[in-house]
């Protein structure tokens, strides 16, 4: 297992059990005690989760927003396969909604070359797709949230409410089968709700390492969106959920 998955994984099984002991981290994932430390250290200084005598305990409160360049280092290759399966859903000529964030900047990266006209909710997928010949960028107005750079505001809620999109294309800080999708910043989940709303249909794309992870502003109810894109490090027991129900799931290779 390559670092970056078995960071990942690390992330998924303390989201799901909330508490896990060092030791059967390492029976599960078959390393060193000291590999799966100097882990759960780097995890422990993104702010992911803590260590606490012998113990890795889920990350801190949901209102707590990893920077993005942290965010970007955190299941990479994951977040790469979910972009390109994600484009595959897109068809020429349509208008999307695409969300910002980690996940966000790699989809914009696979539709350099496509024809679309695009609304891009930050600046970081905007710097992406603004050199693409074939794609009509417009940008919500408002105002730049520093760090992640996402538009927030009256304004970009305004502009959202006057136009309607074929498809959006949204990414989560959480994913909760009973309380849904959530958003570490509340001013972003009013846009990604807005987005949503403005849609015939919305595409999530998250990594397996979102699961279990209730953040601090919930967007929307799972039963309201149309797919869902993530990695194969998805549980079996979210696999039954979604697919009990109804939920049209896509698992990358």
């Amino acid at each position: 297992m390559k670092p970056d998955d078995r960071l990942q994984e690390i992330l998924n099984i303390v989201n799901d059990d909330g508490r896990v002991l060092i030791s059967d981290l390492t029976k599960v994932l078959k390393v060193s005690e000291m590999t799966i430390r100097r882990d759960i250290e780097h995890l422990s200084r993104l702010g992911l989760l803590r260590r606490e005598k012998g113990y890795a305990i889920k990350g801190v409160s949901g209102s707590f927003e990893p920077a993005f360049s942290i965010r970007s280092e955190i299941a990479a290759k994951a977040k790469k396969d979910i972009a390109k399966y994600v484009a595959t859903l897109v068809n020429d000529r349509e208008t999307i909604v695409l969300d910002g964030g980690s996940t966000g900047v790699a989809i914009a990266k696979q539709l350099t070359e496509r024809e679309l006209t695009v609304c891009a909710l930050s600046f970081r997928v905007a710097d992406v797709l603004r050199a693409a010949p074939k794609i009509q960028l417009m940008v919500v107005g408002g105002f730049v949230r520093k760090g992640e750079e996402s538009l927030i505001g009256p304004a970009a809620l305004e502009t959202l409410r006057n136009y309607h999109f074929d498809q959006m294309i949204m990414t989560a800080s959480g994913l909760e089968p009973k309380y849904g999708l959530t958003e570490w910043n509340s001013d972003d989940a009013m846009i990604k709700r807005a987005a949503h709303r403005a849609s015939t249909r919305t595409i999530v794309a998250a990594d397996s390492s979102k699961f279990g992870v209730k953040a601090f502003g919930k967007v929307c109810e799972l039963k309201e969106i149309s797919i869902l894109v993530t990695d194969s490090g998805i549980d079996k027991s979210y696999r039954e959920h979604f697919y009990k129900a109804g939920i049209d799931l896509k698992v990358t290779k």
